[in-house]
């Protein structure tokens, strides 16, 4: 249950990470949302299959009391998207460098929109057998490459233990349609990242004014909710405040 300050309902704030990072990526957010009296939770996001991870986080938000602002990094940006849909408790939608797929549109749909030069000739893909004894294919991002196509402006020491510990993307999630979106009916806030180079701030754009989105750049790569926390939990209470989360 959100915790309640001065006769208001501060929401909870749920964090989704998106591929080839987890949600202690959100450290600093999380940090600073705790500082001003916020309940957060940094969802795991399973990144096998876009309607499976986006039905998984739905679960969890059902188990919140009150408001909830919901946050998605790059891939959990599609994910929130969908997880969202029907949920009234979702007040307000924060997009971090993330994607805003419209029903049926793919992550690839919308990767394949603006040339893209340092982000595919680094993936690296696992061929994997699926629990049902299908095949599959993860992807990673080779670990020097990940130093600058996706946390360029990350210290190189933290860098380093993000492209370590990266997480696999399943090309099944980078496939999958989206449904209907959250943000037709959601007020949602964008963080663009102007030295992105995962997801060019071009497509970024596109995808930020189709959904109506409050849109505030920054000069930061793809990894903006390491780079960049104050400018992104800055975001985040702004939409809290202007949606009336805090009133709700």
């Amino acid at each position: 249950m959100g915790t309640t300050t001065n006769g208001g309902t501060r929401p909870t704030v749920v964090f989704v990470h998106g591929a080839w990072a987890d949600a202690g990526g959100f450290d600093g957010e999380i940090r600073a949302l705790h500082r001003q009296g916020y309940r957060t939770i940094g969802a795991a996001n399973p990144l096998r299959h876009l309607r499976s991870d986006a039905a998984y986080i739905a679960e969890l938000l059902r188990t919140i009391e009150g408001p909830i602002v919901l946050v998605g990094h790059s891939y959990g940006g599609a994910v929130i998207t969908n997880a969202a849909t029907g949920n009234d408790q979702v007040k307000a939608l924060v997009y971090l460098n993330g994607w805003v797929p419209d029903e049926g549109e793919s992550v690839k749909q919308l990767f394949e929109m603006n040339e893209n030069p340092d982000l595919p000739p680094a993936l690296r893909p696992h061929p994997i057998t699926n629990p049902d004894g299908s095949e599959g294919v993860d992807f990673y991002i080779d670990q020097e490459a990940f130093l600058t196509a996706f946390a360029g402006d990350v210290d190189r020491e933290t860098a380093r233990v993000m492209a370590a510990t990266q997480r696999p993307f399943a090309g099944a999630a980078f496939e999958a349609p989206s449904g209907p979106p959250a943000w037709k009916s959601i007020p949602s806030w964008y963080l663009l990242g102007t030295e992105d180079k995962a997801i060019p701030p071009a497509t970024q754009r596109f995808m930020a004014e189709r959904a109506k989105a409050t849109i505030e750049e920054v000069p930061a790569s793809h990894a903006s909710m390491v780079s960049q926390p104050d400018a992104a939990t800055k975001l985040i209470l702004t939409a809290a405040n202007a949606t009336g989360a805090m009133r709700t």
